[in-house]
């Protein structure tokens, strides 16, 4: 953890303030009152996952935090297959290239511009993973650098850090991706001092792979608790080692989640007639109302997903394992409500190429699991 917290300093942070107190990356009530800058340095980030392929660029806003001036998000699913062949298929690579000569566009229109292209689990697993980042290089001019698991818990808590509640002293915040769930223990003091990451967790369980290892199974009764249930051993660790459901009997641990998953719920919870970020970034849902959003979309037919503008034709096949992932994470700590997050890797990139201070600080005694 020690080699993450320098590879957030070199791409900008330091210590720990402005960013716990940032308001969220398009807040437009801020918006309004504060109209934004036409002018001012150009900053952009770029987060390939194993689902999803998104581009954010934005200017510091005066009062702290972004004004976000140009966005992509695609899924591309480059990990389609991985755990099956362990390596990106022709397909995966075509589509995500495609989605990468797009978001190189945007990056030379907005010239100049001071960027990051990060890529997590697909690319640290995949056997062609190198030969896919050259081809990369020659098709789209990006450079893509490929970070580790730590260093993607330590941007998630810092685009998401400005969520959490500091009359709570303690957090759990968890990220669904696509070939990996990340988990982070935190510690969080007063508003005066940085938040202390206690322990994190890569759980190699992601709606991409979770779904192609249980396959059509995963979508019946059965198969549904199985999917659950493996996540759930996979977290029993980690929870006795910190003695994490000890510390959310007591009532002073939050919860924040940041994944396509959380966000779709959310979107369902609210009624949304379309996904709407501005309605969702930020919100709390209840433990139970998640729940039971969970079970109905589970219960949901292959139509029923389909047709629902919360989760459509790109999340359709995956959201049923991003549920599974979620119940087992709710079964170990059913922390009373959650925050939802509809930003992460992104923000903390941003933030830190802009200077903001870092607001983690990584105790001598944070563990790996």
């Amino acid at each position: 953890m020690k080699e993450q917290g320098r590879a957030w300093r070199a791409a900008g942070g330091s210590a720990a303030s402005a960013l716990r107190s940032a308001p969220p990356a398009s807040d437009p009530a801020r918006d309004r009152a504060h109209p934004r800058s036409a002018s001012g340095p150009v900053y952009g980030a770029l987060d390939l996952g194993t689902n999803n392929c998104r581009l954010l660029v934005a200017r510091p806003h005066a009062g702290g935090g972004l004004d976000v001036i140009d966005a992509f998000s695609r899924i591309v699913r480059l990990g389609e297959g991985l755990g099956l062949t362990g390596g990106l298929s022709a397909s995966a690579i075509d589509r995500t290239i495609a989605a990468l000569k797009i978001c190189a566009a945007k990056l030379r229109r907005h010239h100049p511009c001071t960027a990051r292209v990060v890529a997590t689990e697909a690319c640290r697993r995949a056997s062609n993973g190198e030969a896919f980042l050259d081809r990369v290089t020659r098709e789209t001019g990006l450079t893509i650098e490929v970070i580790g698991p730590g260093e993607e818990a330590l941007l998630a808590v810092a685009g998401c850090a400005a969520l959490l509640d500091r009359g709570r002293r303690q957090a759990i915040m968890f990220d669904i991706g696509g070939g990996s769930t990340e988990l982070m223990w935190l510690d969080v003091p007063s508003p005066d001092a940085p938040i202390g990451l206690r322990a994190w967790m890569s759980v190699p369980a992601g709606v991409v792979s979770l779904s192609e290892r249980f396959g059509a199974a995963g979508t019946t009764r059965d198969g549904y608790a199985a999917m659950r249930d493996s996540v759930a051993t996979l977290l029993a660790g980690f929870d006795a080692m910190h003695g994490i459901a000890a510390a959310v009997a007591t009532g002073g641990v939050q919860m924040v989640g940041s994944s396509g998953t959380v966000t779709t719920l959310a979107g369902i919870h609210l009624g949304l007639p379309r996904y709407d970020r501005a309605r969702v970034d930020g919100v709390a849902v209840g433990y139970d109302e998640m729940r039971a959003v969970s079970r109905r979309i589970v219960e949901m037919d292959v139509a029923g997903r389909l047709a629902h503008p919360c989760i459509g034709r790109s999340r359709a096949d995956l959201v049923v394992a991003g549920c599974a992932i979620l119940d087992a994470i709710l079964d170990a700590w059913p922390v009373d409500r959650i925050r939802i997050a509809d930003r992460g890797v992104r923000e903390g990139i941003l933030l830190g190429l802009m200077g903001v201070p870092a607001p983690i600080h990584l105790p001598a005694a944070a563990t790996r699991q």
